[in-house]
């Protein structure tokens, strides 16, 4: 039985809204469908207090994603957003030097 996730939307709105105008900017129309339904797997766990990073897909640490593998680079108008990207599956959502986004979902996600 897989676990059931919450989303990222719920959790993020903001950064999804914000997500889905970046990828239909530069026409990366399907990721902008489906970034509204990425599950929020865990958030990064760096340590780095610049880093706001969401896993969207289990992967194993420290593993490269492999074959089909692409990094979507976005142009924010703040800090950095770049996406992890196998094929149409977002895998991890990099959020860099931005101001702290507030969890609607509370602490435990």
């Amino acid at each position: 039985m897989e676990l059931e996730r919450p989303l990222v939307r719920d959790a993020f709105p903001d950064l999804i809204a914000e997500l889905v105008t970046l990828l239909e900017d530069e026409g990366e129309g399907e990721l902008a469908i489906c970034v509204r339904d990425v599950p929020l797997v865990a958030m990064c766990d760096c340590g780095d207090d610049f880093c706001q990073s969401i896993h969207t897909a289990v992967h194993p640490k420290d593993q490269p994603y492999g074959e089909g593998h692409r990094c979507v680079p976005l142009l924010s108008s703040k800090g950095m957003l770049v996406l992890d990207v196998i094929g149409t599956q977002i895998m991890y959502i990099e959020v860099l030097d931005r101001e702290p986004m507030h969890n609607q979902l509370g602490p435990k996600s």
